[in-house]
């Protein structure tokens, strides 16, 4: 059987855009409805759910509050709690002060004796205070203090520092009597005194031989003499 076709080219693009425009049509109405179906149920859930969620969660929050204003002296264990929570920031913003003794008997020489300290975080300075039986002692104790270094065993550094600087000396020689006495005062690096490192001091032992190495530690501190009272 033979067909002809008798339609003309531009009938036949006319057939196939309406067809195109129906399908187009379809689709779009297809997401219309699906937009306004996902319109319809946000809708729904802000306007009626999400009050009552909210609701809700105010009368847990009441009913959570009113127990907890039932516990006696709620106000004081907070302020303890928080009190508490705080202490391990002060213990490592605080000055370890007892590595002092520690560096006192690694840079005193032997023969000089310490009589009184007065360390000042504030200003981060020490003086000492003592007496020796000759002043090359004293000066080989200002040499043991300028010339120390110190390591940083938790975070190493490619260079020694010193630990103490403007290191200055006062003497005070008496006649007819056997010992010098003296007055150091020194700036030292915070860093030193710091809970969060571990210092370690490096003294030169070629300079002067210290407590630590006589292993007489406890000799370094002795009493300083009294003033004599002048007679009226």
């Amino acid at each position: 059987m033979i067909q002809f076709n008798l339609l003309p080219d531009i009938k036949l693009q006319y057939i196939k855009a309406k067809r195109i425009k129906r399908t187009v049509i379809v689709i779009s109405f297809l997401v219309a409805s699906i937009s306004f179906a996902v319109f319809l149920f946000l809708f729904i859930i802000v306007r009626f759910d999400q009050p009552g969620h909210i609701k809700r969660v105010t009368e847990d929050i009441q009913e959570s509050q009113a127990q907890l204003e039932k516990i006696p002296d709620l106000n004081k264990v907070l302020t303890i709690q928080n009190q508490l929570n705080e202490l391990p920031g002060l213990h490592d913003s605080k000055p370890a002060t007892g590595r002092l003794f520690t560096y006192i008997t690694q840079v005193t020489p032997a023969e000089v004796s310490i009589g009184k300290t007065d360390l000042d975080f504030e200003e981060n300075t020490i003086i000492f205070e003592g007496e020796s039986n000759a002043i090359s002692n004293i000066n080989q104790f200002v040499d043991t203090l300028k010339f120390t270094k110190y390591q940083n065993t938790s975070e190493p550094l490619d260079s020694e520092p010193r630990p103490f600087s403007d290191v200055v000396l006062a003497l005070e020689v008496s006649e007819g009597e056997s010992s010098v006495k003296y007055t150091i005062e020194l700036k030292f690096d915070p860093i030193i005194f710091d809970n969060n490192q571990s210092i370690k001091l490096v003294v030169d032992k070629n300079k002067t031989t210290t407590r630590s190495e006589t292993e007489k530690p406890d000799d370094v501190f002795q009493a300083l003499p009294e003033p004599e009272v002048q007679a009226q």
